[in-house]
């Protein structure tokens, strides 16, 4: 957390991540401070890329989701174009939620969702598989979902 933030930088943080459709009526209300001054606050943590984007989070079961696959991915040395073809592949593949590089005996970590393990089954075969350099791939699929969130802790971790 930077020393920059102030108390109610951290509340309008708080607060917009539980909720950002609120008004900045609102929003002043519940940090306690009045409009104007909320307002330039909110700007300034928009301004300085504390706040990178607003919203609305889905069901994905709705939507037809209803499992997230976590895939190890081994790649092999790749040339550069060869990198950005991978890499572009991936950022337009709405699919995979989440990609990482990783340490150990695989090289990445992708979170997919899923329609069903025949769905997935397909996508592994027909896409994972044939991009350029996937040597192997090792898939977990979840059981349940125990905890999701997309909040980040802003004052902290309380938890031991």
């Amino acid at each position: 957390m930077s020393e920059e933030l102030s108390i109610f930088d951290i509340k309008i943080l708080e607060q917009l991540q539980k909720d950002c459709s609120v008004s900045t009526v609102e929003l002043a209300e519940i940090v306690g401070l009045s409009q104007s001054p909320c307002w330039r606050r909110l700007q300034r943590l928009k301004d300085e890329g504390y706040i990178k984007s607003q919203v609305a989070i889905l069901d994905r079961e709705k939507l037809g989701y209803g499992l997230h696959i976590f895939a190890y991915v081994k790649v092999a040395k790749l040339s550069e174009k060869e990198r950005e073809t991978f890499s572009r592949k991936i950022q337009n593949t709405p699919e995979i939620i989440e990609c990482y590089s990783i340490f150990g005996e695989m090289d990445l970590l992708m979170k997919i969702q899923a329609k069903s393990m025949k769905w997935y089954q397909e996508f592994l075969m027909d896409f994972l598989l044939n991009l350029p350099g996937v040597e192997n791939v090792n898939s977990t699929a979840t059981l349940g979902e125990i905890k999701s969130t997309t909040a980040i802790p802003v004052r902290g971790s309380m938890a031991l």
